[in-house]
């Protein structure tokens, strides 16, 4: 018997010591290869792109992990318990290897054949999400403990559960429980229940198996289990077990929510930061900073989706998206869940058509839509012409029929349909080029397609002022008068005649510029650009940043012929805004690192301040500078110093935008932007556009604070209505925007430049006016150009002085 425990005794020290050789061996083996526990300690987690407003709201984020990282301190104290409880429930005692689940592993492995589970601590799962595949082999598993055994002895217990609760996958792109949070309860994990928390700690054992959101019965049977260990191992009381257990799963799927909506401008500045930093964008936790106030783009989307709804319902009910007559209620649901909201329009099917409204099913259920709200649904014919207004419910909709419901803020239901239409308005800091709100369309879930950067059109008469500033740089003045005639245009070799006209049809003969520009006059804007030349005033006016290809070079480009976009107007427009300096768009005021280290700083060129902004002399510029951006997942372990500012390059004469501005200003008060004097404000000027056939309705218009340009039209350029223009139109929109945009701002205007004189002028010959002329009135003047008195000269060619006799009559150009 004695013998016999003697042999065991020294079979077990054998078998330890051929264990423990063989990890020697094992150790002395592989240790050349392992990789260095210490990088641990400076580990980059995916982390996605996220990008904020200028008042640090979220606006959108990239990437295909959900990751926030978490600090350990933050971590609540139940949710490490639940977690030890389900994964590792004597972490605080092992030294990265528990031998008594190795021993249960190895026992499961003899009994079974093959291997059923690995035995694995924390601390070993840490060494194989970091640093190993997944692949299941013994050589894996050696590698494996020697890491962990490592880790142990250079991080802290608290350092490793850091790097374990960030790391880990935890289904639905989710990475870390800080995410998991986010996706299954849409709040911090700082801040969801005990049950909560067990249900997340259960989820790495197998995400797809026991996700609350596929698989809910196996979530809380696993979730109920972890609670059921924290009580007996003595973690949480009674109370705290029996309440947890009996609390619903109440999981459910959440998206990133955006603070604001500004998708056109999220996608701006991720295509922006990956033409910066290529994949690594989505993946080094980039924090970007736009330029966006979020007050402002939200009034902006209002702006351009009200506007929008109006011109659509002002022409008519085009009818349901489509008729689903005599099905079933589940079969209605069924078809609601392929439909997208667009814009806050939500999809309903009309179950019942009575005297007061429809019933309608949405996404919520059985709701009500008023017969008020349908009122406007006239059928629409064409463009042009709406059949007769509905006396009832049932002549706008029956059964079946798939609607549009916008819901109201007392949370009723009003009759509604997706726009055909589409917009964009662009908003801009005329001092420095920041963009301080865009909108690409009337909906991104419509159509991603950017129609404030991508979509060229004829601005039409919105373009004039360009040609009005070549002009005031050319010798003309405010009172010089052109002759508003009808002009003729022969093509010998094409056998074809131009005939311009104005759009009312009439003419009216010898008008001074400021007249002609508030009303509009196309044939005035001909021969200003006929007698500057084309080709010289295409130079002038591409120094406001259009490209000369877009600028056709005839004299139709009077006319608003060029094909640019919004933001390319609103750019030119700029400088009338600031009085003469030349600003490009940017809408990345600042990049962080994932540690919170400032990369990158604009420093756009901006409009000086003082006196050497109200003079008419070019200012000196100086280079753009920029902070040096790190290399990707790298950040100065510092912020950049200060740099020196920019300054803007003056590209045209002050006196000529101070001159041209109170012409604008004219078109509010006098002209084509007249109801833009509901807004109340002496600081606003601007000018509408539209093309032939209104294929395209444009309003550009600023004060001092923002420049800002609105164009509506189809994608496929076909006509708004014989009635509508930029004044109908494109306007409304800009007054929405622009008067909740300054409310409350004092009035805004541009310093009068030195070199201004201000005349008495006679307003029939747009001469200097003697005392006593009748109707002479005040006109704005470069010191050099003042016109002559009445009686000084006869009639003549020059600015200000009247027209030769054979000017009046048509001419024919071959």
């Amino acid at each position: 018997m004695i013998r016999l425990l003697k042999f065991f005794g020294w079979s077990i020290v054998a078998v330890f010591c051929g264990l423990l050789l063989g990890l020697s061996g094992a150790y002395l083996y592989l240790s050349p290869g392992l990789p260095s526990v210490e990088a641990l300690r400076s580990i980059q987690l995916q982390i996605p792109l996220r990008v904020y407003s200028s008042d640090n709201k979220l606006i959108a984020e990239f990437g295909e992990m959900r990751r926030t990282p978490i600090r350990f301190a933050d971590i609540p104290p139940n949710f490490i318990n639940a977690l030890l409880s389900a994964e590792d429930d004597n972490f605080a005692n092992h030294y990265g290897v528990d031998p008594s689940s190795l021993m249960r592993a190895a026992t499961q492995l003899v009994k079974s054949g093959h291997i059923q589970s690995g035995g694995s601590t924390i601390t070993m799962q840490v060494a194989k999400n970091f640093f190993l595949t997944s692949e299941r082999s013994f050589s894996r598993k050696t590698t494996e403990i020697l890491l962990a055994l490592q880790i142990e002895r250079q991080l802290t217990k608290d350092e490793i559960l850091e790097l374990y609760v960030n790391k880990i996958y935890l289904g639905n792109r989710a990475y870390g429980i800080e995410a998991a949070a986010q996706v299954y309860y849409g709040k911090s994990i700082r801040d969801v229940s005990l049950a909560q928390m067990a249900m997340i700690a259960g989820l790495p054992k197998a995400p797809s198996r026991f996700n609350p959101l596929a698989n809910p019965a196996r979530s809380k049977e696993r979730r109920d289990w972890i609670l059921g260990r924290m009580y007996k191992l003595g973690k949480i009381s009674e109370a705290d077990y029996t309440a947890a257990i009996n609390e619903p799963l109440n999981a459910s799927y959440h998206v990133p929510t955006p603070e604001v909506n500004a998708p056109y401008i999220a996608e701006m500045a991720r295509a922006e930061m990956v033409g910066r930093y290529g994949s690594d964008a989505y993946t080094e936790g980039f924090r970007v900073t736009t330029t966006v106030p979020s007050d402002l783009q939200e009034l902006a989307n209002t702006a351009v989706h009200e506007g929008l709804m109006t011109y659509d319902q002002r022409h008519g009910y085009r009818g349901p998206e489509s008729r689903l007559p005599g099905k079933t209620k589940e079969a209605w649901a069924t078809e609601l869940t392929k439909q997208r909201t667009i814009s806050s329009l939500e999809p309903a099917i009309v179950t019942q058509v009575e005297k007061n409204g429809l019933q309608v099913l949405t996404r919520t259920g059985q709701e009500h839509v008023s017969w008020e709200t349908m009122k406007w649904a006239r059928p629409f014919l064409n463009t042009n012409s709406m059949g007769a207004s509905p006396k009832q419910p049932s002549d706008v909709a029956q059964v079946g029929d798939l609607i549009r419901v916008q819901r109201q803020a007392d949370d009723s239901l009003k009759f509604s349909q997706i726009p055909q239409a589409q917009g964009a308005l662009v908003s801009l800091d005329p001092q420095n080029g920041a963009i301080r709100s865009l909108v690409g369309g009337f909906a991104f879930e419509q159509s991603n397609y950017n129609r404030a950067l991508q979509a060229k059109r004829q601005p039409g008469s919105s373009f004039k002022p360009f040609v009005y500033a070549a002009a005031l740089d050319n010798g003309y003045t405010a009172a010089s008068l052109v002759n508003d005639a009808p002009i003729v245009f022969v093509d010998e070799y094409l056998d074809k005649v131009w005939r311009p006209k104005n759009d009312t049809n009439t003419f009216l003969g010898p008008i001074r510029l400021r007249e002609a520009l508030y009303k509009s006059r196309n044939l005035v804007s001909i021969r200003l650009l006929q007698a500057m030349g084309v080709g010289k005033t295409i130079d002038y006016i591409t120094r406001f940043g259009f490209n000369k290809q877009d600028l056709p070079p005839n004299l139709s480009l009077a006319l608003g012929t060029a094909t640019l976009t919004p933001m390319e107007i609103a750019t030119g427009w700029s400088t009338f805004a600031n009085g003469g300096y030349k600003i490009t768009p940017y809408i990345i005021d600042k990049i962080e690192s994932r540690n919170g280290d400032t990369l990158f700083v604009a420093n756009p060129p901006s409009v000086p301040q003082g006196a050497a902004a109200s003079d008419g002399i070019a200012a000196p510029t100086t280079p753009q500078a920029f902070t040096v951006n790190a290399l990707p997942g790298e950040a100065p372990g510092t912020t950049p110093a200060p740099q020196a500012p920019a300054v803007a390059e003056r590209i045209v004469d002050g006196r000529t935008t101070y001159i041209l501005n109170s012409m604008l200003e004219d078109v509010i008060k006098l002209g084509t932007g007249r109801r833009a004097l509901a807004l109340g404000r002496p600081d606003i000027a601007g000018k509408t556009g539209t093309t032939n056939e209104s294929k395209d309705a444009w309003f550009s218009g600023y004060n001092a604070d923002y420049v800002t340009t609105v164009w509506t039209g189809f994608d496929q350029p076909e006509s708004l209505g014989r009635k509508e223009f930029g004044g109908t139109v494109a306007l409304p929109i800009w007054m929405n925007y622009m008067g909740a945009a300054l409310k409350g701002k004092p009035p805004h205007t541009q310093p009068e430049p030195e070199g201004i004189l201000s005349l008495r002028v006679d307003p029939v010959s747009g001469r200097a006016a003697s005392p006593g002329t009748p109707g002479a009135y005040f006109e704005l003047f470069k010191a050099e150009d003042t016109p002559p008195s009445v009686n000084e000269l006869g009639n003549g060619t020059a600015p200000g002085s009247p027209l030769p006799a054979d000017e009046q009559a048509p001419i024919d150009l071959f």
